[in-house]
Protein backbone atom coordinates (compact mmCIF):
# COMPACT_ATOMS: atom_id res chain seq x y z
CA UNK A 1 0.00 0.00 0.00
CA UNK A 2 1.28 3.56 -0.46
CA UNK A 3 2.39 5.52 2.57
CA UNK A 4 1.40 8.86 3.37
CA UNK A 5 4.80 10.47 2.20
CA UNK A 6 4.45 8.24 -1.15
CA UNK A 7 0.66 9.78 -1.48
CA UNK A 8 0.32 11.61 -4.41
CA UNK A 9 0.89 15.42 -4.31
CA UNK A 10 -2.47 16.66 -5.31
CA UNK A 11 -4.43 13.82 -2.46
CA UNK A 12 -6.49 14.92 0.60
CA UNK A 13 -8.86 14.15 2.96
CA UNK A 14 -11.47 16.19 2.23
CA UNK A 15 -14.07 16.44 -0.56
CA UNK A 16 -12.89 19.89 -1.86
CA UNK A 17 -9.52 21.50 -2.04
CA UNK A 18 -8.76 25.20 -3.67
CA UNK A 19 -6.60 25.02 -6.73
CA UNK A 20 -3.82 27.71 -7.03
CA UNK A 21 -6.00 28.98 -9.68
CA UNK A 22 -9.16 28.68 -7.53
CA UNK A 23 -7.28 31.28 -4.50
CA UNK A 24 -6.39 33.54 -6.94
CA UNK A 25 -9.80 33.90 -8.63
CA UNK A 26 -11.36 34.01 -5.37
CA UNK A 27 -9.10 36.64 -3.80
CA UNK A 28 -9.87 38.83 -6.97
CA UNK A 29 -13.71 38.31 -6.85
CA UNK A 30 -13.30 39.61 -3.64
CA UNK A 31 -11.74 42.57 -4.48
CA UNK A 32 -14.03 43.24 -7.09
CA UNK A 33 -17.16 42.82 -4.44
CA UNK A 34 -15.57 45.27 -2.61
CA UNK A 35 -14.74 47.80 -5.31
CA UNK A 36 -18.58 47.21 -6.64
CA UNK A 37 -19.85 48.52 -2.64
CA UNK A 38 -17.95 51.18 -2.39
CA UNK A 39 -18.10 52.87 -6.00
CA UNK A 40 -21.50 51.68 -6.51
CA UNK A 41 -20.52 50.57 -10.13
CA UNK A 42 -22.86 49.08 -12.28
CA UNK A 43 -20.18 47.23 -14.21
CA UNK A 44 -18.61 46.12 -11.24
CA UNK A 45 -21.65 44.44 -9.82
CA UNK A 46 -22.35 42.60 -13.22
CA UNK A 47 -18.80 41.48 -13.39
CA UNK A 48 -19.35 40.18 -9.63
CA UNK A 49 -22.43 38.28 -10.80
CA UNK A 50 -20.90 36.89 -13.63
CA UNK A 51 -17.76 35.81 -11.43
CA UNK A 52 -19.58 34.10 -8.52
CA UNK A 53 -22.05 32.63 -11.40
CA UNK A 54 -19.22 30.74 -12.39
CA UNK A 55 -17.70 29.33 -9.06
CA UNK A 56 -20.82 27.86 -8.55
CA UNK A 57 -21.35 26.45 -12.00
CA UNK A 58 -17.64 25.07 -11.48
CA UNK A 59 -18.74 23.40 -8.16
CA UNK A 60 -21.92 21.75 -9.55
CA UNK A 61 -20.13 20.38 -12.16
CA UNK A 62 -17.76 19.04 -10.91
CA UNK A 63 -19.72 17.40 -8.08
CA UNK A 64 -22.69 16.65 -10.72
CA UNK A 65 -19.67 14.72 -12.99
CA UNK A 66 -17.91 12.76 -9.99
CA UNK A 67 -21.54 11.33 -8.37
CA UNK A 68 -22.77 9.16 -11.65
CA UNK A 69 -18.99 7.61 -12.15
CA UNK A 70 -18.84 4.44 -11.06
CA UNK A 71 -15.75 1.57 -11.39
CA UNK A 72 -15.64 -2.04 -11.94
CA UNK A 73 -12.72 -4.23 -12.26
CA UNK A 74 -12.90 -6.14 -15.07
CA UNK A 75 -10.42 -9.02 -15.36
CA UNK A 76 -6.34 -9.25 -14.30
CA UNK A 77 -3.43 -10.89 -15.37
CA UNK A 78 -1.96 -13.58 -13.06
CA UNK A 79 -1.00 -11.15 -9.60
CA UNK A 80 2.02 -11.49 -7.76
CA UNK A 81 3.76 -9.93 -4.60
CA UNK A 82 5.70 -7.23 -5.60
CA UNK A 83 5.29 -7.22 -9.29
CA UNK A 84 2.68 -4.89 -11.17
CA UNK A 85 -0.52 -6.54 -12.75
CA UNK A 86 -2.32 -5.20 -15.60
CA UNK A 87 -5.79 -5.10 -15.24
CA UNK A 88 -8.63 -2.96 -16.78
CA UNK A 89 -11.10 -0.67 -14.93
CA UNK A 90 -14.53 0.17 -16.33
CA UNK A 91 -15.79 3.58 -16.05
CA UNK A 92 -19.13 4.41 -16.14
CA UNK A 93 -20.73 7.39 -16.76
CA UNK A 94 -24.60 7.44 -16.25
CA UNK A 95 -25.21 11.17 -15.82
CA UNK A 96 -27.81 12.24 -18.74
CA UNK A 97 -26.17 15.83 -18.09
CA UNK A 98 -22.57 15.86 -17.28
CA UNK A 99 -19.51 15.01 -19.17
CA UNK A 100 -16.56 14.62 -17.04
CA UNK A 101 -13.14 15.71 -18.14
CA UNK A 102 -9.34 15.15 -16.28
CA UNK A 103 -10.25 12.20 -13.95
CA UNK A 104 -7.48 11.07 -11.71
CA UNK A 105 -8.13 7.67 -10.40
CA UNK A 106 -5.82 6.86 -7.51
CA UNK A 107 -5.53 3.51 -4.74
CA UNK A 108 -3.40 2.12 -2.59
CA UNK A 109 -3.02 -0.61 -4.90
CA UNK A 110 -2.66 0.96 -7.84
CA UNK A 111 0.99 1.22 -8.60
CA UNK A 112 0.29 5.34 -9.78
CA UNK A 113 -2.62 7.56 -10.41
CA UNK A 114 -4.55 7.00 -13.57
CA UNK A 115 -5.90 10.25 -15.79
CA UNK A 116 -8.72 9.73 -17.82
CA UNK A 117 -9.04 12.59 -20.19
CA UNK A 118 -12.81 12.45 -20.96
CA UNK A 119 -16.03 10.38 -19.92
CA UNK A 120 -18.80 11.43 -21.42
CA UNK A 121 -22.33 11.55 -20.33
CA UNK A 122 -24.04 7.91 -20.58
CA UNK A 123 -20.59 6.54 -22.05
CA UNK A 124 -18.74 3.33 -20.61
CA UNK A 125 -14.85 3.05 -21.39
CA UNK A 126 -12.45 0.70 -19.86
CA UNK A 127 -9.25 2.06 -18.90
CA UNK A 128 -5.76 -0.07 -18.80
CA UNK A 129 -4.25 -0.01 -15.09
CA UNK A 130 -0.92 -1.40 -13.38
CA UNK A 131 -2.07 -2.61 -9.62
CA UNK A 132 0.70 -3.29 -7.17
CA UNK A 133 0.09 -5.72 -4.17
CA UNK A 134 2.81 -6.17 -0.94
CA UNK A 135 1.06 -9.35 0.11
CA UNK A 136 0.35 -12.62 -0.99
CA UNK A 137 -3.08 -13.94 -0.47
CA UNK A 138 -7.03 -12.74 -1.12
CA UNK A 139 -7.35 -9.17 -2.27
CA UNK A 140 -10.59 -7.90 -1.69
CA UNK A 141 -10.53 -4.25 -4.23
CA UNK A 142 -13.26 -2.02 -2.49
CA UNK A 143 -12.60 1.72 -3.09
CA UNK A 144 -11.28 4.08 -5.53
CA UNK A 145 -10.29 7.69 -5.05
CA UNK A 146 -11.65 9.92 -7.81
CA UNK A 147 -10.62 13.86 -8.21
CA UNK A 148 -11.12 15.98 -10.93
CA UNK A 149 -10.28 20.28 -12.02
CA UNK A 150 -13.64 20.09 -13.94
CA UNK A 151 -14.83 22.87 -15.45
CA UNK A 152 -12.43 25.60 -14.92
CA UNK A 153 -9.88 24.37 -12.82
CA UNK A 154 -11.02 26.17 -9.64
CA UNK A 155 -11.65 23.56 -7.24
CA UNK A 156 -9.83 20.12 -6.69
CA UNK A 157 -13.01 17.84 -5.81
CA UNK A 158 -12.71 14.77 -4.63
CA UNK A 159 -15.09 11.44 -4.52
CA UNK A 160 -14.17 8.00 -2.96
CA UNK A 161 -16.39 5.49 -5.08
CA UNK A 162 -16.76 1.90 -4.51
CA UNK A 163 -15.14 -0.62 -6.45
CA UNK A 164 -16.03 -4.29 -6.02
CA UNK A 165 -13.64 -7.11 -7.17
CA UNK A 166 -11.07 -9.55 -5.51
CA UNK A 167 -8.25 -11.99 -6.61
CA UNK A 168 -5.60 -14.24 -5.28
CA UNK A 169 -2.40 -12.34 -4.93
CA UNK A 170 1.04 -15.21 -5.77
CA UNK A 171 3.45 -14.77 -3.28
CA UNK A 172 6.35 -12.98 -3.81
CA UNK A 173 9.55 -14.27 -6.28
CA UNK A 174 12.64 -13.82 -4.64
CA UNK A 175 15.00 -11.88 -7.17
CA UNK A 176 16.94 -13.13 -9.84
CA UNK A 177 20.38 -13.68 -8.96
CA UNK A 178 19.50 -14.97 -5.45
CA UNK A 179 17.05 -17.49 -7.41
CA UNK A 180 19.35 -18.34 -9.38
CA UNK A 181 22.34 -19.16 -6.92
CA UNK A 182 19.61 -20.94 -4.35
CA UNK A 183 18.09 -22.52 -6.87
CA UNK A 184 20.60 -23.95 -9.76
CA UNK A 185 22.37 -26.72 -8.08
CA UNK A 186 19.16 -28.75 -6.73
CA UNK A 187 17.21 -28.49 -10.07
CA UNK A 188 20.56 -29.47 -12.14
CA UNK A 189 20.59 -32.73 -9.76
CA UNK A 190 17.36 -33.49 -10.66
CA UNK A 191 18.09 -32.88 -14.46
CA UNK A 192 21.03 -34.85 -14.51
CA UNK A 193 19.13 -37.75 -13.29
CA UNK A 194 17.21 -38.02 -16.64
CA UNK A 195 18.17 -41.62 -17.52
CA UNK A 196 19.08 -42.25 -21.33
CA UNK A 197 16.97 -44.54 -23.94
CA UNK A 198 13.53 -43.81 -24.68
CA UNK A 199 11.59 -43.98 -20.88
CA UNK A 200 8.97 -45.75 -21.51
CA UNK A 201 9.47 -48.55 -19.29
CA UNK A 202 7.23 -48.29 -15.98
CA UNK A 203 9.60 -47.26 -13.55
CA UNK A 204 7.14 -46.60 -10.24
CA UNK A 205 3.34 -46.24 -9.13
CA UNK A 206 2.04 -43.73 -7.06
CA UNK A 207 -2.11 -43.16 -5.71
CA UNK A 208 -3.98 -40.28 -7.65
CA UNK A 209 -3.20 -36.64 -7.39
CA UNK A 210 -5.26 -33.58 -8.16
CA UNK A 211 -4.11 -32.30 -11.40
CA UNK A 212 -3.24 -35.99 -12.50
CA UNK A 213 -3.97 -37.01 -16.19
CA UNK A 214 -6.12 -40.32 -16.42
CA UNK A 215 -4.29 -41.59 -19.53
CA UNK A 216 -1.59 -42.53 -16.87
CA UNK A 217 -3.90 -44.24 -14.80
CA UNK A 218 -3.06 -48.29 -14.53
CA UNK A 219 -6.19 -49.66 -14.77
CA UNK A 220 -5.77 -53.37 -14.26
CA UNK A 221 -3.70 -51.87 -10.46
CA UNK A 222 -6.17 -49.91 -9.89
CA UNK A 223 -9.19 -52.65 -9.66
CA UNK A 224 -7.39 -54.85 -7.86
CA UNK A 225 -6.45 -52.16 -5.12
CA UNK A 226 -9.75 -50.53 -5.24
CA UNK A 227 -8.57 -46.77 -5.84
CA UNK A 228 -6.51 -45.27 -9.12
CA UNK A 229 -3.52 -46.14 -9.47
CA UNK A 230 -1.07 -43.71 -11.34
CA UNK A 231 2.00 -45.26 -13.30
CA UNK A 232 5.44 -43.04 -13.77
CA UNK A 233 7.77 -44.20 -16.83
CA UNK A 234 11.56 -43.75 -16.28
CA UNK A 235 11.47 -40.12 -18.06
CA UNK A 236 9.07 -39.09 -16.20
CA UNK A 237 10.01 -40.40 -13.09
CA UNK A 238 13.51 -38.38 -14.34
CA UNK A 239 11.86 -34.98 -14.66
CA UNK A 240 9.78 -34.84 -11.54
CA UNK A 241 10.37 -33.08 -8.32
CA UNK A 242 8.88 -33.46 -5.00
CA UNK A 243 8.15 -30.08 -3.56
CA UNK A 244 6.72 -29.98 -0.14
CA UNK A 245 6.00 -27.01 2.13
CA UNK A 246 5.70 -27.26 6.05
CA UNK A 247 3.59 -24.70 7.60
CA UNK A 248 4.81 -25.36 11.11
CA UNK A 249 5.50 -21.73 12.34
CA UNK A 250 7.99 -22.05 15.40
CA UNK A 251 7.59 -19.52 18.12
CA UNK A 252 10.82 -17.90 17.77
CA UNK A 253 10.19 -17.08 14.11
CA UNK A 254 8.80 -13.77 13.08
CA UNK A 255 6.48 -13.78 9.99
CA UNK A 256 8.69 -12.17 7.58
CA UNK A 257 10.57 -15.13 7.88
CA UNK A 258 7.78 -17.57 6.99
CA UNK A 259 6.89 -14.87 4.17
CA UNK A 260 10.53 -15.28 2.89
CA UNK A 261 9.87 -19.25 3.25
CA UNK A 262 7.05 -19.03 1.32
CA UNK A 263 8.52 -16.78 -1.42
CA UNK A 264 11.52 -19.46 -1.85
CA UNK A 265 9.18 -22.20 -2.47
CA UNK A 266 6.96 -20.62 -4.86
CA UNK A 267 10.62 -19.25 -6.45
CA UNK A 268 11.82 -22.94 -6.59
CA UNK A 269 8.59 -23.97 -8.27
CA UNK A 270 8.26 -21.55 -10.61
CA UNK A 271 12.11 -21.71 -12.13
CA UNK A 272 11.18 -25.17 -12.23
CA UNK A 273 8.13 -24.55 -14.44
CA UNK A 274 10.26 -22.61 -16.54
CA UNK A 275 12.35 -26.03 -17.01
CA UNK A 276 9.49 -27.88 -18.18
CA UNK A 277 9.55 -30.12 -14.63
CA UNK A 278 7.15 -31.97 -13.95
CA UNK A 279 5.92 -30.86 -10.02
CA UNK A 280 4.24 -32.51 -6.76
CA UNK A 281 3.46 -30.10 -4.13
CA UNK A 282 2.85 -31.57 -0.66
CA UNK A 283 0.95 -29.81 1.63
CA UNK A 284 -0.94 -30.96 4.43
CA UNK A 285 -3.82 -32.50 3.67
CA UNK A 286 -3.71 -31.82 0.31
CA UNK A 287 -1.13 -32.90 -2.68
CA UNK A 288 -1.08 -31.35 -6.43
CA UNK A 289 0.74 -31.97 -9.39
CA UNK A 290 1.76 -29.42 -11.88
CA UNK A 291 3.79 -30.40 -15.72
CA UNK A 292 3.06 -29.25 -19.02
CA UNK A 293 -0.37 -29.80 -19.55
CA UNK A 294 -1.59 -28.33 -16.22
CA UNK A 295 0.62 -25.28 -15.36
CA UNK A 296 1.61 -23.68 -11.93
CA UNK A 297 -1.56 -21.83 -11.06
CA UNK A 298 -2.69 -24.41 -8.42
CA UNK A 299 0.35 -24.81 -6.81
CA UNK A 300 0.78 -21.00 -6.68
CA UNK A 301 -2.59 -20.24 -5.42
CA UNK A 302 -2.34 -22.98 -2.90
CA UNK A 303 1.03 -20.91 -1.95
CA UNK A 304 -0.95 -17.98 -2.14
CA UNK A 305 -3.29 -19.45 0.67
CA UNK A 306 -1.08 -20.90 3.03
CA UNK A 307 -1.44 -19.78 6.54
CA UNK A 308 1.39 -20.46 9.10
CA UNK A 309 0.17 -23.24 12.13
CA UNK A 310 1.81 -23.70 15.21
CA UNK A 311 1.72 -27.23 16.03
CA UNK A 312 4.31 -29.51 13.92
CA UNK A 313 2.31 -30.96 11.21
CA UNK A 314 3.54 -34.50 9.93
CA UNK A 315 4.17 -35.27 6.24
CA UNK A 316 5.41 -38.13 4.39
CA UNK A 317 8.48 -37.50 2.77
CA UNK A 318 10.51 -39.14 0.45
CA UNK A 319 14.41 -39.22 0.62
CA UNK A 320 14.23 -36.90 -2.71
CA UNK A 321 11.77 -34.72 -1.42
CA UNK A 322 12.71 -30.74 -1.68
CA UNK A 323 11.66 -29.15 1.59
CA UNK A 324 11.06 -26.25 3.01
CA UNK A 325 10.36 -25.30 6.24
CA UNK A 326 11.39 -23.05 9.71
CA UNK A 327 11.69 -26.01 11.78
CA UNK A 328 15.22 -27.05 11.56
CA UNK A 329 16.15 -23.66 12.60
CA UNK A 330 13.80 -23.82 15.00
CA UNK A 331 15.24 -26.67 16.37
CA UNK A 332 18.98 -25.74 15.85
CA UNK A 333 17.89 -22.34 18.08
CA UNK A 334 16.69 -24.74 20.36
CA UNK A 335 19.93 -26.97 20.83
Amino acid sequence: MQSPTNAPAFAFNGVVRLTRIGTTYVIFTIVIGFAALNTGNNALYIALTFMLGCLLLSGVASKGGLSHLSIELRGTDQAWAGRPVNALLRVTNSSRMWNVRDVVITSDDLSQPLLVPVIEKGATIDVAAAFLFRRRGIVELKSVDLYTRYPFGFFLKKRRARMTGELIVFPRLLAEEESRERFRPVIGEQLSANRPGPGTEIHSFREYVRGDSLRHVYWKKSASMGRWIMKQTDLEAARAVHVAVDPFKPPTASSDEFEEMVSAAATFLFHALRRDLNLVLSLPRVTLVAGESQGGSSLFRALALLDPVYEPVFQNLDRDTVLFSLRRDYESASA
